[in-house]
């Protein structure tokens, strides 16, 4: 795994109720993914590989405006080690959870 990413998606709708709908469906796509991901209160974090990620990334797009977005804005963290593994999701916050 040379790579996690995460996601805060954002589709520009007119009510809350609206915005949880659509990022539950972004959501729903990248558990569909099979890769390890952990989803916050503002983001999602997946790890896999680099390539794969961005592609997942660029679909999370597509997903927002097919769920009726009529836009939407992301804010993406990168991490990426081509040479080795990155820090895992388990490293970063299994210890600050119960």
């Amino acid at each position: 795994m040379n790579a996690s990413v995460a996601i805060q998606v954002l589709p520009q709708v007119s009510d809350d109720e609206e915005l949880i709908r659509i990022v539950d469906e972004v959501i729903d796509y990248i558990k569909s993914t099979g890769l390890n991901y952990y989803v916050g209160p503002c983001e999602t974090a997946i790890e896999g590989d680099y390539d794969q990620l961005m592609d997942i990334v660029k679909e999370c797009q597509h997903i927002a405006i097919r769920a009726g977005a009529p836009s939407v804005a992301a804010y993406v963290k990168v991490s990426y080690k081509p040479e080795g593994d990155v820090l895992t999701i388990e490293k970063k916050v299994t210890k600050h959870h119960r």
